[in-house]
């Protein structure tokens, strides 16, 4: 038995080229709400839905690029989990705005995956057998 428990996944922080394209991207295409505090300055952003989203920081262009195809140790991907309902939504929305994406059946979970513009994997994803795989 652990010592604590974790509530939810909080925040996933990412670097990106340009912050207003990033704010952009997260609030229209996934309806997530920007919060940035007073005191931190402009950054980091927080673009969230309900308690749950990403830090906004700005990239230093001038270090070394990372391959985005390496499998080596890096932030693979992040998600949100939707309802079943909202999943559809979220296809249907997708489509309406022109925002590719790739659906994969993980047996378990439906998830489609789409990429930010900074080529980060953002993944929505929704439970598709009954609720006893969270127990």
């Amino acid at each position: 038995m652990a010592a604590f428990n974790i509530n939810f996944l909080d925040h996933v922080a990412i670097r990106v080229k340009n912050m207003n394209t990033s704010i952009d991207w997260y609030s229209n295409v996934m309806g997530l709400k920007k919060y940035q505090l007073e005191k931190w300055g402009e950054f980091p952003v927080f673009m969230l839905s309900g308690k749950t989203g990403v830090a906004i920081f700005p990239a230093n262009v001038d270090d070394e690029n990372l391959n985005q195809l390496s499998k080596n140790i890096k932030i693979d991907h992040f998600a949100f989990n939707v309802s079943n309902i909202d999943f559809k939504k979220a296809q249907e929305y997708l489509h309406s705005i022109n925002e590719p994406f790739q659906f994969q059946d993980h047996h378990y979970f439906h998830s489609i995956y789409l990429k930010d513009p900074d080529n980060h994997t953002v993944e929505l994803t929704t439970l598709v057998v009954d609720n006893t795989f969270y127990k």
